[in-house]
């Protein structure tokens, strides 16, 4: 249910998921509706009030969470033939793992990137809606999307991780986009989540209209692993969850950081890629 999710996603803080995640690390606060069993109760009156709609244009529909036909059409999903190290669509199918000449020309510091659809479209109004627009509900059907679109990549992943966001930014914001994405993936999975084990210890500027070197040093010292959490990385196959991958710069900063601290190796999964076919 869409708005029991966003419920869930405000009292919640989006830390560890999974069985095997240590008790100092579960949530103090519970939901004060589940702590005295109003649980069905809260839902049953939520359907009523929201009843099921499409997550594009809102009109009814048999389930919640789902996409109406007109939306699914303006999806722009990516599907094989793509970059095997990038994620990005590729023109032709020649029966072979396949590389961009992005990747090729500058190979990222990650294995391998996967995303669900282009960076356009009702793609992108649906990041912007999540992002800026306050619809945490958003983050459960995009959760699931990209829990398909990168399902080679999760199949070996033993943690994941989002991009965390400075603390200054996440206090503006009040949550981390990143973080919800990654909360409905490890629903999906069972894989556990971990967004306490990556810092963002430097407020970056935005990375909009900065050249390659200006994305790289705005980034440089950007992200942290603190030494009592290295235990955590060392041997770990890790996916990185955001939003939206653009020049790869901060999956690729993010996941230095990791590889250094020990991980076994980072991969990357996104809702949308800014790319061009070919």
């Amino acid at each position: 249910m869409t708005s029991t999710f966003e419920i869930d996603a405000l009292w919640w803080p989006v830390g560890v998921t999974g069985k095997d995640h240590p008790v100092s690390e579960v949530p103090k606060r519970a939901p004060f509706y589940r702590s005295i069993g109003l649980g069905h109760f809260f839902r049953s009156a939520l359907d009523v009030l929201y009843p099921a709609a499409c997550v594009g244009c809102n009109v009814p529909l048999g389930e919640a969470d789902g996409v109406c036909p007109a939306c699914w059409r303006q999806l722009p999903f990516i599907e094989k033939p793509y970059c095997e190290r990038l994620g990005t669509p590729l023109p032709a199918d020649f029966g072979l793992p396949l590389l961009s000449a992005a990747a090729i020309k500058d190979a990222p510091v990650f294995g391998r990137a996967r995303a669900v659809a282009r960076y356009d479209d009702l793609a992108r109004e649906l990041v912007h809606r999540l992002k800026y627009g306050d619809r945490l509900e958003l983050a459960l059907p995009m959760g699931r999307w990209m829990a398909r679109a990168g399902r080679d990549v999760l199949n070996d992943a033993t943690l994941i991780i989002p991009i965390p966001l400075h603390r200054r930014r996440y206090w503006g914001r009040r949550f981390n986009q990143a973080g919800l994405l990654a909360k409905s993936i490890g629903k999906q999975t069972g894989c556990p989540v971990a967004a306490h084990l990556l810092k963002r210890i430097k407020s970056t500027q935005s990375q909009v209209g900065l050249t390659r070197n200006e994305r790289l040093k705005n980034l440089q010292g950007a992200f942290n692993v603190a030494a009592k959490h290295r235990r955590h990385i060392a041997g770990a196959r890790i996916v990185l969850v955001d939003d939206v991958m653009t020049t790869a710069s901060t999956a690729n900063a993010a996941s230095r950081v990791l590889l250094r601290a020990g991980a076994a190796s980072v991969d990357v999964l996104v809702f949308a890629c800014v790319a061009k076919a070919g």
